[in-house]
């Protein structure tokens, strides 16, 4: 195999969301099913002229799922990073971010993650 040919069998890729409807959910991030995924930074920011709640939570797919952040409040212009770690995501996983205590909310969020493909 040359250079040029070398298989590469995953791909990093940053995803985002834009959140501005009061208490709906949002999907940042769903695993594919042939693959499984980490997920090494997760940045949400409060780009509003007013507080807004924040929870995110990681969905699994089989149905369980976990809090990563419950009613966090961010102030006017705060954010929350985490990064220096992963989450191992599996297939049908998902990632969702749900503003709430604004009526008009501006929340964004984004994540990269690193998706390693099943090889056939």
């Amino acid at each position: 195999m040359t250079a040029g040919n070398v298989a590469q069998n995953s791909r990093a890729k940053t995803v985002n969301v834009e959140c501005s409807v009061e208490n709906q959910v949002y999907t940042l991030y769903t695993c594919p099913s042939n693959c499984r995924s980490h997920m090494s930074l997760l940045y949400v920011s409060n780009g509003d002229d007013a507080a807004v709640d924040v929870d995110i939570e990681w969905e699994r797919a089989d149905t369980t799922h976990a809090h990563i952040l419950s009613s966090k409040n961010l102030g006017v212009g705060e954010f929350i990073q985490w990064s220096g770690a992963f989450i191992v995501l599996e297939p049908g996983d998902s990632v969702t971010v749900t503003p709430s205590n604004n009526i008009t909310p501006h929340l964004d969020a984004f994540a990269t993650v690193e998706e390693f493909f099943s090889l056939p």
